[in-house]
């Protein structure tokens, strides 16, 4: 293979994943994530969020809080990261926003249910317990090293949010909708998945255009590649109209609403409604499904305009596509880079490696465990018959665990965006604590599989403990002599 051919081949990897990934993660998953970080921003009061979440909130109620809400949210690590930006703009703390974005794509629940049914269950509650633990203890070490940037930051919402009203009635239940909106598009319940009626449009050629698709974009599902259907090009080419129009009607939305305002919003109900569809392309048209997905979708959708026609005062419905609209700039033009650099990646990387780097449960095999989680990252669920198949080439249980909690947390893409929220710094240190945990838990948990008796796993983890513990007691004592001086 020259060189010239071997590029090629991994500019169309990395094409491929991000198409993939457009088509079929961004509109039902993501997009009603940005609007949902953006009507936090716009329509929730300071004062809500750091009541529960605030930097002074005793830790007893902040990490909970934090914790509870990623486990009632569980989404994947790219839809989490709109709204981790969200509740840290508006006034959270670092520690509990961190503790947020740790713990709501670790343990997504259907993830959880999955591994356990095709794995092992035992491997699913280490996942369970390991993650609640790590995501509140790396809160609470980053809280403790960057007090005075998080005391910082704190000032600054008080200057941007300060002196608004409590939140309103309407506010919550548009809240709540888009968060129905979230659910019925990504949760893989049966009522949803089921169709409850169909019809065949009489569309000639969408069976030659699927295969032509499945020609282009070559995918292997035994690696979590996903491949582009018809639907999903249609999808992506209804996106890129509505990047257009949001950008005509939105960009300069204080200077007034204008028909492009409308016609984005009304691009992305339709959209929507689209994705939620089943569509199967057969030779004589195309099928179209309902779905009990687009049911849910329809009604919230339905919902949603009410609200926005009859309910919400102009000022907040301003607000609220400003922000929403802030944190797609923000964040997607980074997430289609790291999509399409982990495609590239991915072709780099062969499954094969996997037994003679990590087939044992050694310091080395779980860092490798942790480093294929930061570059194979694969949609929520996929990873589990990912880990299926790593296990089936000889990878040790415990780097298996360490990939199976670093894969939602550490993605290439969440690492770029994350570092545009909360500072490059900040977010290097924290990928080095998730890494340095995951790897810990899955030296832990390989140990006990091998055989050693659960009291010696247990010291060992009471001495990593204490030791981190003393650690971070100078590393408090530092900071609080620093401020003292400087004040």
């Amino acid at each position: 293979m020259n060189i010239l051919s071997f590029l090629t081949e991994l500019l169309y990897s990395g094409l491929g994943n991000l198409a993939s990934y457009l088509a079929a993660h961004v509109l039902l998953c993501l997009l009603p994530a940005f609007y949902i970080a953006g009507a936090m921003t716009a329509l929730i009061p300071k004062e809500t969020v750091t009541r529960f979440l605030g930097r002074n909130t005793p830790k007893y109620i902040s990490y909970p809080a934090s914790a509870l809400a990623g486990f009632l949210l569980a989404v994947c690590s790219c839809t989490v990261i709109p709204l981790f930006a969200g509740i840290y703009k508006k006034g959270a703390g670092l520690g509990p926003a961190i503790t947020f974005l740790f713990v709501a794509p670790a343990i997504n629940i259907l993830a959880l249910v999955y591994t356990g049914g095709v794995i092992g269950m035992d491997l699913a509650i280490a996942r369970l317990v390991l993650s609640l633990a790590f995501g509140i203890g790396i809160g609470i070490i980053m809280a403790l090293l960057f007090q005075r940037a998080d005391a910082e930051h704190d000032a600054a919402t008080d200057a941007m949010f300060a002196g608004q009203a409590a939140m309103r009635r309407v506010a919550v239940v548009f809240l709540l909708v888009l968060v129905t909106l979230l659910v019925a598009g990504t949760f893989q319940f049966d009522f949803l998945k089921q169709t409850y009626g169909e019809f065949t449009l009489p569309i000639q050629g969408m069976d030659t255009f699927q295969d032509s698709l499945v020609r282009l974009v070559p995918f292997d599902p035994a690696r979590g590649e996903e491949g582009i259907t018809a639907q999903g090009a249609i999808l992506i080419g209804m996106l890129a109209l509505i990047g257009i129009a949001s950008w005509k009607g939105i960009e300069n939305i204080f200077d007034g609403f204008n028909a492009w305002t409308w016609i984005s919003m009304a691009l992305v109900g339709l959209t929507l409604l689209v994705a939620a569809l089943g569509m199967t392309p057969r030779a004589n048209g195309l099928t179209i499904g309902f779905t009990g997905k687009f049911f849910g979708v329809l009604l919230s959708v339905i919902a949603l305009g009410w609200l926005l026609k009859t309910k919400l005062t102009e000022d907040e419905t301003r607000d609220f596509l400003w922000e929403s609209w802030k944190f797609v700039k923000q964040i997607f033009p980074l997430l289609i880079v790291g999509v399409f650099v982990v495609g590239i990646i991915r072709e780099l990387i062969q499954p094969e490696w996997i037994q003679a780097l990590a087939g044992q449960n050694t310091l080395l095999g779980n860092f490798i465990g942790v480093v294929f989680g930061v570059f194979m990252y694969f949609p929520t669920l996929v990873e589990v018959p990912i880990a299926q198949m790593f296990l089936s080439l000889g990878m040790h249980r415990g780097p298996l665990l360490a990939y199976l909690i670093s894969d939602p947390e550490l993605s290439l893409q969440s690492i770029l965006i994350t570092a545009t929220i909360i500072g490059r710094f900040k977010a290097w240190v924290y990928v080095g604590w998730v890494a340095l945990f995951s790897t810990l838990a899955g030296l832990i948990y390989g140990a006990w599989v091998d055989g050693t008796s659960m009291g010696l796993v247990s010291l060992y983890l009471v001495i990593f403990i204490g030791l981190l513990s003393g650690a971070l007691w100078l590393v408090n004592r530092h900071n609080i002599q620093k401020m003292a001086i400087a004040h």
